[in-house]
């Protein structure tokens, strides 16, 4: 039985992580080392820090990334993208080009047998109402369009300092530390989840860039991703057990 592999949050091509070629060669790295190894791949969203495709144009850049995972799929490897807050503008790129599984909507599914939950994670159990309106207007398709009518030139410029100034105005750039079961929204959208839908064995969410392993009842366990900036974390399912790790090049047994 082949494993099942869950990551999300690289943020490629931000212009506020010093170390982006480093970064985008080591997920490639990790990616190369499970090729053989993996039935599925699951990134749950925000792999990139801006995402724009145009009808015959899509962002320079990301070749590495872009080339492994069309190897994984072109070996049999499911792999399934789904849409971050960073990267919600995909069409069919990722999918035509390189083979992908693309989700727009958190996804329920059966993984060897065990039900799961999966979604990047943003809006879900957040009540941030700037964050919100945000959400709804980069998910507005009149507005897409609109944006569209841009030169690339102007628009990716745009989005890439959009993203940039985002994540600098954190304090050294990363998102505040674990809340707490009783503030921490993802948390809490679960629990509440599990009232209706208590067959879920396993929520995964990327979007917080940080690394939480919870047990929410006897038969449901919760995971945060963390991040491919600071943590380059993933979660891996064997059929049996689910385990949270950290890659280390040369170290980690995958």
């Amino acid at each position: 039985m082949k494993n099942v592999y869950f990551l999300s949050d690289a943020h490629l091509g931000s212009r506020a992580i010093p170390h982006g070629r480093t970064q985008e060669r080591r997920l490639v790295n990790f990616l190369d080392g499970i090729k053989h190894k993996a039935a599925a791949v699951y990134l749950l969203g925000d792999m990139f820090d801006f995402w724009y495709e145009f009808k015959l144009v899509v962002p320079k850049g990301y070749t590495r990334f872009l080339g492994k995972i069309s190897e994984l799929t072109d070996l049999g490897v499911e792999v399934h993208f789904f849409i971050g807050n960073h990267d919600i503008w995909c069409g069919d790129y990722l999918e035509k080009e390189c083979g992908v599984i693309l989700h727009r909507e958190p996804l329920t599914c059966e993984i060897y047998g065990k039900e799961f939950f999966l979604a990047h994670g943003d809006g879900l159990g957040d009540d941030d109402r700037k964050f919100k309106f945000l959400r709804t207007v980069f998910h507005s398709h009149t507005l897409q369009c609109l944006f569209s009518a841009l030169h690339p030139r102007w628009s990716v410029e745009l989005g890439l300092e959009w993203a940039k100034h985002s994540r600098l105005k954190r304090e050294n750039g990363r998102e505040p530390d674990y809340m707490g079961e009783d503030k921490e929204p993802l948390v809490l959208f679960a629990k509440d989840y599990l009232k209706t839908h208590a067959d879920i064995n396993y929520f995964i969410f990327g979007h917080r860039h940080i690394m939480l392993d919870l047990m929410l009842s006897r038969s449901s366990r919760l995971m945060i991703l963390g991040d491919w900036i600071h943590d380059f974390s993933y979660a891996v399912f064997d059929g049996e057990s689910m385990f949270l790790e950290q890659y280390i090049e040369g170290e980690t047994a995958l």
